[in-house]
């Protein structure tokens, strides 16, 4: 069973830069794909990026150029870079473990309780 905690949302400016974190434990996997997807009230939740175990990203083009997405391996902890944030950012962001790299296409094993991210104009 892997558990994931998100951390460091918060309020911030447009323009501005939040770093979100994703805390992973309770499982060893050689191959997988991690990723970050955001809901807001009553949407559906939206992919953002994700990464695989073999160090291949993708970003929606919503965000790609803005965010970057990342691991560190010897923490066990998924990043998200986030840049230049506009107020259409606004939502609850969510980590995902995947225990397949083929989950990077499509549904992942766990999801975290997410972490909210609201940037002001």
């Amino acid at each position: 069973q892997v558990q994931l905690v998100e951390s460091g949302g918060g309020s911030v400016q447009a323009g501005g830069s939040l770093r979100l974190a994703c805390a992973v434990s309770g499982g060893t996997y050689r191959r997988y794909c991690m990723g970050w997807f955001r809901q807001c009230p009553g949407k559906e939740r939206d992919w953002v990026a994700n990464i695989d175990s073999g160090g291949n990203t993708r970003y929606a083009d919503s965000v790609k150029g803005r965010f970057t997405i990342s691991t560190d391996n010897a923490k066990n902890t998924l990043y998200l870079q986030m840049n230049s944030l506009k107020p259409e950012d606004t939502a609850k962001y969510y980590c995902a473990f995947g225990v397949s790299p083929f989950e990077c296409w499509g549904t992942y094993t766990y999801y975290g309780q997410g972490t909210q991210v609201t940037v002001s104009s």
